[in-house]
């Protein structure tokens, strides 16, 4: 009789830096020959890959992994979560192991002793660009671990480190691979996108027979050959990132920028101790779109803030008002458990965050839904994410929107048309955060 195959379910939680580490895991488990279960009573042993960079995402990832042992009772715990080890066994005393974030060999060697592989590895098992836990048309590409900055309100650097770049040979083979496989956008991601680089000093590594400097305009560039969509996310708005903005204007990359501003205000981004020079943000955006005139600036803000006044938040407003971003996400600010902003005097009550947040979704919805109308008869290019038939709707995107976070494109339906499509279309509605279009032809 045949011995079982060993079964890995997984729960992963949190950003998209934490699904490459669970991307990670799973490609070398899968190396190893175990396969995967989509559900709790499939699997031999449960993985939460938790997060823990707010206290409600704590609580988050305490529930997944009290779920996860009620429905199948063996559960490895990783992930940022993981620091806090005597937390989650004071929880749920019954979990197998318990390991921090990027600790691969930890979570493998926590799975061989719940449940051993079956044979040595056997590479050819696997797909060369690894497993994915993304639609088969686009893949997260990290490009490094760790943060630098020290802003009081976050605690990345505790959980993850200081920030460790990869070379550049190792991240471009990595996206040739994952390109070759079939992947139309590889959106590009770390904790400091434009700090890439700095700790290697600029390093060269060896790239298809030349030198590569670890250098961020010179990564971004050689990503713009590879004949995808290239999507960059977490990008400080450093003086050295004017460099990429003529490889938007020549479609190299796409006119996307994903900027955490998180606020305005010179008093509350002081208090936040942020970096890069605030003040002539507004300057460095007119210029960018003087080079790319479609350029998309998406970013996250937080409201509420410890000793945010009223006249800050006004002055928010004023500069969403000027700034006109395409994209933007707004949240509450919560306190995080061992952030120096706790530290902070005057906190917000939770009845004027609330308020705040209203009053700024309100402003970014108007401003939003002007910029979509004005696109309303252009052409563009889209990246199909999804087909209903029962609907009779497509779902794609355009350059300016990343999938999850911001808008999409619906078309009428039609066939043949299949997820990772390109399609030129032409843009016929919009409303606050979605367009609507008709195909012209396959793009590709």
């Amino acid at each position: 009789m045949n011995k079982p195959v060993p079964t890995i379910g997984l729960v992963s939680l949190g950003c998209p830096k934490a699904l490459v580490d669970s991307e990670r895991i799973l490609t070398q488990l899968r190396a190893e020959g175990y396969l995967f279960s989509g559900n709790y009573q499939g699997a031999d042993v449960v993985i939460v890959n938790t997060c823990g960079f707010l206290d409600s995402a704590k609580q988050e990832s305490l529930a997944a992994i009290g779920e996860a042992m009620a429905e199948n009772g063996r559960v490895i715990v990783t992930g940022c979560m993981g620091n806090d080890a005597e937390v989650i066994k004071a929880a749920h005393p019954g979990v197998l192991a318990v390991t921090g974030p990027q600790q691969y060999d930890a979570v493998v060697n926590a799975v061989h002793g719940a449940i051993p592989p079956m044979h040595d590895p056997k590479f050819d098992l696997l797909p060369p660009q690894g497993l994915k836990l993304t639609p088969r048309h686009y893949a997260y590409l990290k490009i490094s671990e760790g943060c630098n900055n020290r802003c009081s309100f976050c605690i990345i650097p505790s959980l993850r480190g200081d920030l460790v770049s990869r070379p550049a040979a190792g991240v471009l083979y990595e996206a040739e691979r994952l390109v070759g496989a079939g992947v139309k956008e590889l959106l590009v991601i770390s904790q400091d996108t434009s700090a890439y680089g700095i700790d290697l000093k600029f390093a060269e590594s060896k790239y298809r027979g030349r030198q590569v400097r670890a250098k961020f305009a010179d990564l971004v560039r050689e990503l713009g050959n590879l004949g995808a969509w290239i999507r960059l996310h977490y990008v400080y708005p450093y003086p050295h990132v004017d460099e990429i903005i003529p490889l938007m204007a020549e479609g190299k990359i796409l006119p996307y920028l994903d900027i955490p501003f998180q606020h305005a205000s010179p008093r509350v981004l002081k208090a936040m101790r942020r970096p890069a020079n605030q003040e002539k943000v507004l300057d460095r955006l007119a210029a960018w779109r003087g080079m790319c005139p479609d350029l998309a600036v998406r970013s996250t803000f937080v409201v509420g803030f410890p000793g945010e006044t009223e006249a800050d938040f006004a002055f928010l407003l004023e500069w969403m008002a000027e700034a006109q971003l395409e994209r933007v996400g707004c949240f509450k600010y919560e306190p995080v458990s061992g952030a120096k902003a706790n530290e902070l005097a005057n906190p917000v009550p939770e009845e004027v965050k609330e308020e705040r947040w209203h009053r700024f979704m309100q402003a970014q919805q108007k401003i939003s839904a002007n910029i979509l109308k004005a696109k309303i008869g252009r052409k563009t290019e889209v990246l199909v994410d999804r087909v209903d038939e029962d609907t009779g709707q497509i779902v794609a995107r355009t350059p300016w929107d990343a999938p999850e976070i911001d808008g999409n494109v619906l078309l009428a339906y039609a066939p043949n048309i299949q997820p990772g499509t390109l399609l030129r279309v032409r843009i016929t509605g919009a409303a606050e955060y979605d367009l609507i279009a008709e195909p012209l032809k396959a793009a590709a």
